[in-house]
């Protein structure tokens, strides 16, 4: 639609302009006439948390007591304490802001598997066995080679 304007303000005629954009000139009229919506302006919630009021959420989501609960269980906890930092999503919320929604709780990490080399310079020094089922005369029977 910009190239037939564009196209129609070079003193081009819409016929021109049609044929070469493949736009109808009752579409581009349309178009024309059809106001163009303003973007609403939003502005921030009142009851929005400042940035320190932020902080003191993140500071209490990965201090000592909390760092391995859930953010629902976090608001229980705190709830039971009588203390009220904000929702249970404003929590998730201030965590996906520092890329920290993910588990909490301390999982040990299984270090990978040694599987053993073997070498051979020379005959008879590495043995080594292997099971192989080959296919028998029947479905379902196999014979181990």
């Amino acid at each position: 639609m910009v190239a037939y304007q564009v196209l129609t303000g070079a003193a081009s005629t819409t016929r021109d302009a049609k044929r070469l954009t493949g736009i109808a000139r009752s579409s581009a009229e349309r178009d024309r006439r059809r106001p163009t919506p303003a973007a609403p302006v939003r502005r921030a919630p009142a009851n929005a948390l400042t940035p320190a009021e932020r902080e003191q959420v993140l500071c209490l989501l990965n201090s000592l007591e909390f760092v391995d609960a859930a953010p629902a269980q976090i608001y229980a906890a705190l709830l039971d304490q009588g203390v009220y930092v904000g929702s249970i999503a404003t929590m998730y919320r201030v965590l996906r802001e520092h890329a920290q929604v993910r588990e909490r709780r301390r999982l040990a990490r299984h270090p990978a598997r040694w599987r053993p080399e073997l070498v051979a310079d020379a005959p008879w020094q590495v043995y080594t066995w292997d099971i192989t089922k080959l296919a028998g005369p029947a479905k379902g029977v196999y014979y181990d080679a």
